[in-house]
């Protein structure tokens, strides 16, 4: 049963990540999702379904668009193989409980946020502005203690970026103060400091290595969303660990 569940959850999270990949790319653009059907971005060549298959469609066709023979983006089942593990780590880690909707909520948002980010460098408000309630209402259903902590978190989480663009003179966007601020309500003020040092942490490393194996340059612009992505399903799934990990260590 246990085997069977974690199948069907990541075979449930690889067909939203399909999903989302088509969100962060449409929903930037202002493309309404139901107005066209999927085509290659080179022949614009609708695809049919069995070209649409998470993971499967892109080893079958060998990363190649059937019609014209051009390259897809690794981009497309990097994400649904993401989101296909993430939801089995929200069903490892909750179980079949009220948590596990705030976490399948929690990465949803994450996801797309990479999409939309590494595509149009660009976190849209609507996106935000769609989990944003749903992040407030499960807040309300699944309290944490002290009750204002999601407030707390919402205050230091739009404030961190805030003061780090104002400093920087536009060294990170709008997009991700208002990301780290919707993150503070889910998280709370321990939650989304841990986020903010992780997303720091990760950035650095990852861009160095970019930077050292010739990938990008000093110049380059780089989105910061995919980072505080990964630094948040870091947290949701070890952040208690974490932060155990650190009291014990230092105090």
């Amino acid at each position: 049963m246990e085997l069977f569940n974690v199948i069907i959850f990541f075979i449930l999270g690889t067909v939203f990540g399909s999903f989302y990949n088509v969100v962060g790319l449409r929903v930037p653009r202002k493309i309404f999702l139901q107005s066209e059907r999927s085509i290659c971005p080179k022949c614009e060549k609708t695809l049919n379904w069995y070209e649409l298959i998470p993971i499967y469609s892109y080893i079958l066709q060998k990363g190649k668009c059937r019609g014209c023979q051009h390259s897809i983006s690794i981009i497309y089942p990097l994400i649904e193989l993401l989101t296909g593990v993430s939801f089995v780590l929200c069903y490892w880690h909750f179980g079949l409980t009220i948590d596990l909707i705030f976490a399948l909520v929690i990465t949803s948002l994450a996801v797309i946020v990479i999409v939309t980010d590494l595509s149009t460098y660009l976190i849209p408000n609507r996106i935000l502005l769609f989990f944003l309630p749903w992040f407030i209402l499960l807040r309300l259903i699944i309290p944490v203690d002290p009750w204002w902590s999601p407030i707390a978190g919402a205050v230091i989480g739009f404030s961190l970026i805030l003061v780090i663009i104002v400093a920087s003179k536009g060294g990170m966007g709008a997009g991700d103060m208002k990301y780290f601020g919707v993150l503070g309500i889910a998280f709370g003020y321990q939650g989304i400091l841990l986020v903010f040092l992780l997303a720091t942490f990760f950035g650095a490393l990852i861009n160095l290595i970019l930077l050292v194996l010739g990938k990008v340059t000093r110049r380059s612009k780089i989105p910061f969303g995919p980072y505080i992505s990964l630094a948040t399903l870091t947290v949701l799934f070890w952040g208690e660990a974490l932060i155990t990990w650190y009291i014990e260590l230092f105090f």
